[in-house]
């Protein structure tokens, strides 16, 4: 099928998604949520694909978060909904019983951090930044951030990051264990098939059941939790200054309540 968002192509049963907006940074939208989900369901039905790589176009970012301008158009009593039909796709991503990997190409902030959080695992370019700055916007991460962040690098330096809203770059971030490699950019997506590839000559039943056996430690009601809290400073005033802000490109004005 063709996408108008993602490049996919298949390379010796390992499918390549590309999320492929890089005059936007590969921003997330309700196109690329909706195409990456039907990906997703070709990867699960299809017998020739074994492995997945998910990467973004051009060499300045992976996915720089959700396209802000597309969260003016949504109610704020949507916000829950959004967040949910998000966590669909990228529980899609986490639940598959093939091997997925991250190839983290530049900014993977905000939903594109999620993104990567999602896959198997993941590999970062040198220049690799990632971030949870949500609460710039006055919005917290609704993909499922408050949760796989926690489980990657532990609660004190995942309430950190997702506080401040810092960026951090690859070498801290497999420090973290966020990532597993850190790689030049030309060799990012050799490196990571080189992984996926050894990955393939093991039993494929197996690699299922690891999947499966891993996730079920973190299987807890936390994303639900997150949905409801993501609604709520949906509707906010902060919510509303926070977005206006970033895209009137200045600083937000947050009252003290």
């Amino acid at each position: 099928m063709n996408y108008s968002t993602l490049k996919t192509e298949l390379d010796d049963h390992i499918f390549i998604i590309t999320i492929n907006r890089p005059d936007k940074l590969n921003a997330l939208n309700k196109t690329v949520l909706e195409e990456l989900s039907d990906a997703m369901d070709k990867v699960y039905n299809a017998k020739n694909i074994m492995g997945v790589i998910i990467t973004g176009a051009g060499e300045k970012a992976f996915v720089a978060g959700a396209d802000i301008l597309e969260f003016t158009t949504v109610k704020d009593n949507e916000g829950e909904m959004l967040a949910k039909k998000g966590q669909r796709v990228f529980f899609k991503i986490e639940n598959c019983t093939k091997p997925v990997i991250a190839a983290v190409n530049g900014f993977a902030l905000g939903g594109g951090c999620e993104l990567a959080m999602a896959c198997h695992f993941r590999l970062a370019s040198t220049n690799a930044k990632f971030g949870q700055p949500e609460v710039n916007l006055g919005l917290i991460p609704g993909y499922g951030g408050t949760q796989r962040l926690t489980m990657l690098v532990g609660k004190g330096k995942a309430m950190e990051l997702m506080m401040t809203g810092n960026m951090i770059g690859a070498d801290e971030a497999k420090s973290l264990g966020l990532v597993n490699y850190v790689e030049t950019q030309e060799h990012l997506i050799t490196k990571t098939k080189e992984i996926l590839n050894t990955i393939l000559t093991k039993s494929p039943l197996a690699i299922s059941k690891v999947i499966e056996a891993v996730n079920f430690y973190f299987n807890k009601d936390g994303f639900n939790e997150e949905a409801k809290l993501f609604g709520q400073v949906f509707s906010s005033d902060d919510k509303k200054e926070g977005t206006a802000a970033f895209l009137e490109k200045r600083k937000p004005f947050f009252k003290v309540k």
